[in-house]
């Protein structure tokens, strides 16, 4: 569903540290996976199904990235049927493009932008597009 919230992602200075912090507090499962410039850890928060879909209703799986401006805190990543589209949307409404659509190889793509208040928010398309 376009604009469903499916992603989430930790900035850390220390990814060894807070793979290892989230594991002990609250369990999470990490996978390392290889991004276009980027060191990021995948989270699993909970199970999933075949699809690599959380099972719960409600829950979403994240990461664990590298700390670097411009990213200061946890960022919600955002399902849209085509980045680029999305991100010009963002900018007709007072936003701003942070990172262009990105490829992730077989996984799709993903995209960065300032909200009209500053935040930082992710977008994912799927591969499929």
């Amino acid at each position: 569903m376009e604009g469903s919230v499916v992603h989430f992602e930790v900035p850390a200075k220390d990814i060894k540290r807070a793979k290892a912090f989230y594991k002990e507090v609250f369990g999470w499962k990490t996978n390392d996976v290889e991004l276009p410039g980027m060191e990021y850890s995948l989270v699993s928060t909970t199970e999933v199904d075949k699809e690599g879909r959380p099972k719960a209703p409600g829950s979403i799986n994240g990461g664990i990235m590298q700390l670097t401006r411009p990213f200061t805190g946890p960022v919600i990543t955002l399902q849209v049927e085509d980045i680029t589209m999305a991100l010009k949307s963002v900018e007709k409404h007072g936003g701003k493009t942070v990172t262009k659509k990105t490829s992730m190889g077989e996984w799709g793509y993903f995209g960065y932008f300032k909200d009209s208040e500053g935040n930082i928010m992710g977008l994912f398309q799927t591969a499929d597009k």
